[in-house]
């Protein structure tokens, strides 16, 4: 049996002796988990260093490098999302009642794991231990696969997080880590069917592509974050430019920053000047439409085919438009499912946005950087999905199980 088969089966088998784990003892290894990551804070960093300043040797691009890197405020927000994920109620088991028969079969659905579940992900080593706590607190085995920016640093995060296993006689193979980032492997990987429920891909569009072409076993997309934030006639815009600001500048190489402002020619003469005030004095650059470009000075006119790019830098796409309606036809054909937001002091227009908007998340009146597991009270996210099958959005627990019937008679045959 090769490495990546006897890994699989491995993690297949520690799965099952979550089934005998009630909520208290997850939450205490999970509690130990948060502990040991702040207790090995400086080992982490160590590791990641050697990393970062490999990955800026490579010449790998900022957004690359921003992900990579592993600092005290990161660490300690890896060791919280855990503590959230403490706090949250255990999916597993719980039961719905569906209803009873006219032949008196009484009819539930109860809450299972996936089973395995599968990361592939690029130069994001704190996924190493959202991951793992979300997929053990809800009853998978996990498997990581980290890109090769990143091994060291999910090799040393996992090994943490298998010690506490360990301590608590737990198998460490319910997180396990492949330890070789060579593609073949991830091939090999890609193609467990008997053992792999799930496939999770976190990474660049490249990966995403890669992973759906080329995977035997289902696999849970998310392919860009082209997020938009539209600025209605009834906008308060203080409001809305800060919604821009916070949302573009905060910090640019992550999903759920702004690509994309639409704005509404009612309010573009009022609204833009600011924004290219704003935004010069962040170095953004600016690809703007015909509407808008007169509001830029040296700002790039694109055409309606130069839209739709998610640049994960210092850049944005403009369009201003006449109504909301041009806004939606914006968004349908330009946006990535993933988060739209609009800045509104009209309720039927927020409402008849998010209604028609077709995203993962739609917001009202609010950052889309909140566009993130650990902010919408999940703890962690196991990722972002942007298809709707099985899950909409980002995962968290209840993401990562299913459901089956629980069917329960007195002796009924069917006639």
């Amino acid at each position: 049996m090769s490495l990546i088969s006897e890994l699989a089966k491995e993690t297949k088998k520690a799965a099952q002796t979550l089934a005998v784990l009630d909520e208290a003892k997850k939450n205490a290894v999970l509690k130990d988990m948060a502990a040991a990551l702040r207790a090995n804070k400086e080992k982490i960093k160590q590791v990641n260093e050697k990393e970062v300043a490999r990955a800026k040797e490579n010449q790998l691009d900022s957004a690359m490098v921003d992900r990579l890197i592993l600092n005290d405020e990161r660490i300690e927000s890896m060791a919280e999302g855990i503590e959230v994920i403490v706090s949250l109620d255990d999916p597993v088991g719980q039961e719905r009642v569906i209803g009873t028969r006219p032949n008196g079969i009484e009819i539930k659905k109860m809450r299972i794991p996936l089973g395995v579940v599968c990361m592939i992900y690029e130069a994001r080593p704190n996924v190493t231990a959202d991951a793992g706590a979300l997929c053990f607190k809800s009853g998978n085995g996990v498997i990581l696969r980290g890109g090769k920016e990143a091994l060291d640093s999910s090799l040393c995060i996992a090994e943490i997080l298998q010690d506490v296993l360990v301590k608590h006689d737990l198998p460490k193979a319910l997180i396990n880590v492949v330890p070789d980032a060579d593609r073949q492997l991830m091939q090999e990987l890609m193609e467990q069917r008997d053992y792999i429920d799930v496939i999770i891909p976190r990474g660049g569009e490249g990966l995403i592509n890669y992973v759906t072409d080329n995977a035997k076993v289902p696999v849970i997309q998310h392919f860009k974050g082209v997020c938009h934030l539209y600025v209605d006639k009834a906008a308060d815009l203080d409001k809305a430019l800060n919604l821009l600001l916070n949302g573009k500048t905060q910090r640019t190489g992550v999903c759920n920053a702004l690509e994309g402002l639409i704005v509404h020619q009612a309010v573009a003469g009022d609204f833009l000047p600011r924004v290219a005030k704003s935004l010069a004095e962040h170095d953004v650059k600016i690809h703007v439409n015909d509407k808008g470009a007169a509001y830029f000075e040296g700002a790039d006119v694109i055409s309606e085919e130069g839209y739709g790019e998610e640049y994960l830098g210092l850049e944005i796409a403009i369009r201003v438009v006449e109504d909301i309606d041009a806004a939606f036809e914006h968004i349908f054909r330009f946006g990535s499912h993933h988060t739209e937001v609009i800045c509104t002091e009209d309720k039927e227009a927020a409402d008849r946005f998010q209604r028609t908007v077709d995203a993962s998340v739609v917001m009202v009146n609010a950052s889309s950087r909140f566009s993130d597991g650990s902010q919408l009270g999940l703890g962690a996210e196991i990722g972002i999905a942007t298809t709707k099958l099985h899950a909409y959005g980002p995962m968290g627990l209840e993401s990562l199980t299913s459901e089956k019937y629980l069917v329960n008679g007195t002796g009924q045959v069917r006639d």
